[in-house]
């Protein structure tokens, strides 16, 4: 989660166009801007996750810049979508996951982790904030939505009956059982509902790709 929030933070989503007017950019979506100085930084973090080898490869580093601008994209659009529908974050939310966050890690790792990548811990919290909007736009948006059937549940249930017979035990409450499997069943269908979602959110807002810095980048 550290890792995508680091990402996160290095976007312009941070920040609305306005306040950045005098940097080039690379996507602007609505009052929301990715500059280029942003999208690298951002490539620095994914190229992190990966091999030496892995990075020496030019179609891979191709692909691996393109799935980073189109999840750029999506992220923008779904927070232009949170102002549109007065969807926001409480500091009490915020302040809730930074302390299980922080639970996490060993006395000091932490703040070494925001060290080691040049990033304030203010612009990491934005990002978290940022995180958390997109999360509750998707689940207000799909995941509310979805209905779920007793039948589906059996079926679920059914199919999955050695997992939590062998990891839940037998004296497992069956309505702890049916809470899990409600929930795994409302991502799942989210998930599935997700890309046609989007694609017609995508209609409602004007994306720019400014395809000049996009050719310099994407040798």
């Amino acid at each position: 989660m550290l890792t995508a929030l680091l990402v996160l933070c290095a976007l312009s989503s941070c920040a609305d166009s306005e306040d950045r007017l005098r940097d080039k950019y690379l996507i602007r979506v609505g009052k929301k801007i990715t500059t280029i100085d942003d999208f690298n930084r951002a490539f620095e973090i994914v190229k992190s996750a990966y091999s030496h080898n892995t990075l020496k490869s030019s179609a891979y580093l191709r692909e691996a810049r393109l799935s980073l601008l189109n999840q750029l994209v999506e992220q923008m659009i779904i927070l232009e979508r949170a102002d549109e529908q007065n969807i926001g974050i409480s500091d009490s939310e915020v302040a809730e996951v930074i302390a299980g966050i922080r639970k996490d890690y060993p006395e000091g790792e932490f703040d070494k982790t925001l060290l080691e990548y040049a990033i304030s811990y203010q612009s990491w919290e934005n990002a978290l904030k940022n995180r958390l909007l997109i999360k509750k736009v998707i689940a207000e948006e799909l995941e509310e939505k979805i209905v779920i059937t007793p039948e589906s549940i059996s079926e679920y249930y059914e199919k999955n009956y050695d997992r939590f017979f062998f990891n839940s035990g037998s004296k497992e409450n069956p309505a702890n059982i049916n809470e899990f499997i409600v929930k795994h069943l409302r991502r799942e269908k989210a998930e599935e509902a997700y890309k046609n979602w989007i694609k017609e959110l995508k209609k409602n807002y004007k994306i720019e790709i400014n395809r000049e810095l996009w050719e310099e980048i994407s040798q």
